[in-house]
């Protein structure tokens, strides 16, 4: 099987399920957006982490394909059957979250990105993720988009900031508060 088929030439793309749509659609942004977050992961999984948090990367990453799947499903015309996301799936993140967060320091006020690379990359991830929440929550005014799908991107840009703090912290980085100049 090649890679390139050339009916994507003209400017369209395929959804599952058979329908051609422009590469412009907001559709085909959304789930473009969601691979562009899933290679941010993949950045991030390879960086300084501890196992667990490399095997939840991989767990989010299978999930964002799941998302991608369900985005780029024309619900009308497919017969076939995608992978589903699961309330137990942002369930997950929740409670990974607040494992983290109980052995981080409380936060005392909004902290500016950074602190080392793979930190750096989180927050990098976290606004790839935000976007990609915004862009789906746009496309849901006029298409269908699984309440599911918002939900775990909304949990997900959380789940990034607090990983953030996380690595940093298992790194001896320190966080850097943000001081408004008033």
């Amino acid at each position: 099987m090649k890679i390139y088929t050339k009916k994507g030439d003209k400017g369209m793309t395929g959804l599952i399920g058979g329908s051609r749509v422009s590469k412009a659609s907001l559709r085909i942004e959304c789930y473009g957006t969601v691979d562009e977050l899933n290679s941010w992961m993949g950045v991030i999984r390879d960086g300084k982490l501890i196992n667990i948090h490399q095997e939840q990367l991989t767990e989010i990453q299978d999930r964002l394909f799941t998302i991608g799947s369900s985005l780029a499903c024309d619900d009308e015309n497919s017969g076939m059957k995608i992978p589903d996301l699961l309330t137990e799936d942002v369930e997950k993140l929740e409670d990974w979250m607040d494992e983290m967060d109980a052995q981080l320091q409380p936060m005392r006020s909004f902290i500016l990105p950074g602190g080392d690379q793979t930190s750096s990359f989180c927050h990098v991830a976290r606004c790839v993720c935000r976007r990609a929440e915004r862009i789906c929550v746009d496309l849901s005014s006029t298409e269908f988009v699984a309440e599911l799908v918002l939900i775990y991107l909304n949990r997900l840009s959380d789940y990034l900031f607090v990983l953030s703090r996380k690595i940093a912290s298992d790194n001896g980085v320190i966080d850097h508060p943000w001081t408004p100049r008033i």
